[in-house]
């Protein structure tokens, strides 16, 4: 059952826990603010610093479930059509939430809502693919 489930939905639940904390304390442009702020830097060999904020490590894990996910949509069992209508699901989801929600109109946002519309387009073509050859066999 757990595989159904499309794993974007990890960034999607931690961004909405952010934005949704600040809403409530009633600051919704805080959401932005703690996502920009340096949570650690790295000094590099070239002696530049590199700042690392809280919204570049959603982005990552972002990155790191889209990765997992494609290799899920190769999948040609049953649960795969409910994992790439669930994404469908979760891409509306995060696309209202960008467009109407306070706190949600960030570029950190954004990038996670489209490598979850890459998840549903990557899903649903690798599908037709496979489901062509099969009949084409």
């Amino acid at each position: 059952m757990f595989t159904a489930l499309p794993l974007l939905i990890i960034p999607i639940l931690l961004y909405n826990l952010i934005a949704i904390a600040q809403i409530v304390s009633g600051n919704p442009d805080q959401a932005h603010a703690g996502l920009v702020a340096e949570l650690f830097s790295v000094p590099m060999p070239s002696g530049g610093q590199w700042s690392v904020a809280g919204g570049d490590l959603l982005i990552l894990l972002g990155l790191f479930m889209l990765f997992f996910e494609l290799i899920k949509s190769t999948s040609s069992e049953h649960v795969a059509i409910v994992n790439h209508s669930l994404s469908m699901v979760l891409f509306i989801v995060a696309l209202v939430e960008f467009l109407l929600l306070p706190g949600f109109a960030t570029s950190t946002f954004f990038l996670l809502s489209m490598m979850v519309l890459l998840d549903v387009v990557a899903g649903f073509t690798v599908t037709i693919i496979s489901a062509r050859r099969d009949f084409g066999n």
